[in-house]
């Protein structure tokens, strides 16, 4: 009962939170900070799957303000 627009819709945000789960974030020494590298596949495909910029969503998955 749920139109093919909606359902590809849904699909690709399933997806991008898959791929979300499978992000390599590495702790950065002696602080409390964090980091992903921008060449990470699953990054490319989070944000190719949703839309978004992938240096600003980078930054916004490792810092907390």
């Amino acid at each position: 009962g749920v139109k093919e627009s909606h359902q590809m819709t849904i699909f690709r945000i399933i997806a991008a939170i898959l791929h979300l789960g499978n992000l390599e974030i590495q702790a950065e020494r002696g602080s409390e900070g964090s980091s992903l590298s921008s060449e990470d596949e699953h990054l490319k495909n989070f944000c190719g799957l949703l839309g978004v910029e992938l240096s600003q969503m980078q930054h916004w998955l490792c810092n907390r303000k």
